[in-house]
């Protein structure tokens, strides 16, 4: 408990076991302050231990394993549509983290480009998004019958899936512990793809936008020149 890292899905599965899979999934699905914290990893790792080629101290059972990832995924997505049904939408455009408003940028994106449906499925997927479209979709008066039904979906396929791809993984492979790092780093390099790629296309519409701004003022510029030139 002393030696415990919170960003450390290895940390967390030995001295939690499955409750701690359930707990920081609630964290990160439900509350605003768990927008940190190793979901996608944890997922992953948690299936990879629940196989037999897995020698570590911290060897868990599948059927718990999974019933702590949907539970923790579906009641902390139900927590966070209530927080932002009753708080609204100015808690999270008050907040000073930049995280937090970069995950609310993105998920009104997600919101506008897909609609309430697939976005709630998507954003299970996208770290950081997962934590704050809920409370967003329950500032926006979404019904919560259309809420539940969604978000039980992306949970469900969100956390049996990927739990299901470290148990396969961890079955495929002998001695997997040997490779344990590389591969939570790889996950954890992957779960954070969508969002780089986000603040790239972001940077470039802005810069584009720029230079956009910028091409008309520079021609209005060269306007007096070319009457001054047609009066010589």
């Amino acid at each position: 408990m002393i030696a415990l890292n919170p960003l450390s899905s290895t940390s967390l599965l030995a001295s939690f076991g499955a409750l701690g899979i359930f707990v920081v999934l609630f964290a990160e699905t439900g509350l605003l302050i768990g927008f940190f914290l190793p979901g996608d990893s944890l997922l992953f790792t948690g299936g990879l231990l629940c196989t037999a080629s897995a020698s570590h101290k911290a060897h868990l059972s599948l059927p718990f394993v999974l019933l702590a990832g949907v539970g923790g995924a579906l009641l902390g997505a139900q927590t966070g549509f209530i927080i932002g049904r009753k708080a609204g939408k100015p808690m999270l455009e008050q907040t000073k983290n930049k995280f937090l408003r970069r995950g609310a940028q993105r998920s009104e994106a997600i919101l506008t480009r897909y609609g309430y449906r697939k976005a709630i499925v998507l954003a299970r997927f996208v770290p950081v998004v997962r934590t704050v479209l809920n409370p967003m979709v329950g500032a926006l008066d979404v019904p919560t019958g259309t809420f539940t039904v969604w978000q039980v979906v992306g949970g469900v396929i969100w956390s049996v899936g990927v739990t299901m791809l470290g148990y396969a993984l961890g079955s495929s492979v002998t001695n997997i512990d040997a490779y344990l790092l590389p591969i939570i780093a790889l996950i954890v390099v992957i779960s954070l793809l969508p969002v780089a790629i986000e603040l790239i296309r972001t940077r470039g519409r802005a810069s584009g936008g720029q230079q956009a701004a910028a091409g008309p003022s520079s021609d209005r510029d060269d306007v007096p020149d070319r009457h001054r030139a047609g009066r010589r």
